[in-house]
């Protein structure tokens, strides 16, 4: 893993790499996708203390876990080391709301948000109703 993986993630920079993790799932981060981010770190209340200068970071710890051959792997450990259970759900929201934002959902990213949900052990039920929450949010 490179140096920058080493450090302590703060439950934000998990949340953070999860949401560049559904962007970067298609190999193109969409400007949509990338407002929708910003739009997150910037309103929710789960983000009121974060230092918003850590996205960079926490972005590159994506794209480089991306160029490793089990790098998803490694990211589910650090997102399951760092974030606290009682924000899997919010994770999972957030990774929803990203891959909804440009109005498509494309295989890379359904089999990502499938992996989260598998990885994060988020119930089918309460997958679901986010899943539904995210779409309404998103009709054009």
């Amino acid at each position: 893993m490179p140096d920058s993986d080493l450090r302590v993630l703060s439950p934000q920079d998990c949340l953070v790499a999860v949401m560049i993790a559904v962007s970067a799932s298609d190999e193109d981060l969409r400007t949509a996708e990338l407002v929708k981010i910003q739009s997150a770190v910037n309103m929710l209340p789960v983000f009121s203390d974060y230092d918003i200068d850590r996205m960079r970071e926490a972005a590159q710890v994506v794209f480089d876990l991306f160029d490793q051959e089990d790098g998803l792997d490694a990211l589910f450990g650090l997102v399951r080391q760092y974030l606290p259970e009682r924000l899997y759900e919010t994770a999972y929201a957030l990774a929803c709301d990203v891959a909804a934002a440009d109005g498509t959902l494309n295989e890379s990213e359904l089999r990502l948000l499938e992996e989260i949900r598998y990885e994060l052990n988020i119930d089918r039920l309460h997958a679901a109703a986010i899943e539904r929450g995210a779409r309404a949010r998103h009709v054009t």
